[in-house]
């Protein structure tokens, strides 16, 4: 949820009866302070703080989490032993992001509090595996007893009750939130998230990090360096540097990366964070009581 999900977002969600959480990723630590402190004064509900490891200022984003009394962290993009421990020891709540039963063991050895299990059709950083949601699951459930948190391609009541039929005790949700109104994201990839069809993202960028893209000129410029076998360093210098921010935040839809989830091809509007909850927490009940026997 980089340049999508700043406090605007996690506060409503948080207000709405979910558990908001802002993207660190995209974030200097001085405007990781100012969205965290923005965000207790919008709600007094429980939140969280999405931080990538492998994040260059880790040590200040983890100072700043600290000082501001944040007490749950959503770790991801890193090894989940090395900052779990330290965090525990300062009262928070650690849940990290996995793709596979490799590291959902790493994590219960780690001493996380609980784990995210995220299938391919997430929008975003992916997992090589390529594993989808509804088989993720009950794999990750065979190997590890934490409590577990599934995400990847849900964005309705339906899908929730469909992962926690596989035994996930939540869900994380991302590409619903990136079109909400309180989104951080441009106008114009909102708008483009809602005009999206199926098949109009794939993972990409499979040498360096695989990322779930829209298909846009950018995207093209890949998978002909992809064709013509370029190498690491190629692709690293086609990327560049910010591509992220030039689609997601900035608005070029031509040239910017842009990383949203399959389920993008069933949102067909833009709505209030509040209203997305409770049509999650309404079409959720209404599957439960589909399911129950007559």
């Amino acid at each position: 949820m980089i340049w999508c999900s700043g406090w605007r977002l996690a506060s409503a969600v948080s207000n709405a009866g979910g558990l908001g959480l802002i993207g660190a990723g995209s974030m200097y630590p001085d405007v990781l302070r100012e969205h965290i402190q923005k965000c207790k004064a919008a709600t007094d509900k429980p939140f969280g703080v999405n931080l990538p490891l492998l994040y260059p200022s880790i040590e200040e984003h983890i100072a700043i989490i600290i000082e501001e009394g944040v007490k749950i962290v959503f770790t991801s993009a890193g090894n989940p032993a090395k900052w779990t421990s330290y965090l525990k020891s300062h009262g928070i709540t650690v849940v990290h992001v996995i793709a596979n039963t490799k590291f959902a063991i790493k994590c219960q050895e780690a001493g996380v509090d609980a784990i995210v299990a995220e299938g391919f059709e997430a929008g975003g950083h992916n997992g090589r595996e390529e594993t989808t949601t509804l088989c993720l699951i009950p794999t990750v459930k065979e190997v590890c007893s934490l409590p577990l948190i599934a995400a990847g391609g849900i964005g309705s009541g339906n899908a929730i009750a469909a992962v926690m039929a596989l035994g996930a005790e939540g869900a994380q949700i991302g590409s619903l939130f990136a079109a909400s109104e309180e989104s951080s994201a441009h106008p114009e990839f909102k708008k483009k998230i809602t005009e999206l069809k199926d098949g109009d993202t794939e993972l990409s960028l499979k040498q360096l990090t695989p990322v779930r893209l829209i298909k846009n000129e950018f995207y093209q410029k890949v998978k002909i360096a992809e064709h013509q076998c370029a190498s690491s360093e190629e692709l690293q210098a086609l990327l560049g540097r910010g591509r992220a921010k030039k689609g997601m935040f900035e608005g070029d839809m031509n040239e910017g990366e842009l990383e949203i989830g399959q389920i993008s091809s069933t949102i067909h509007q833009i709505k209030p964070a509040a209203q997305i909850m409770g049509e999650l927490i309404s079409d959720y009940n209404n599957s439960i009581q589909q399911l129950k026997p007559l």
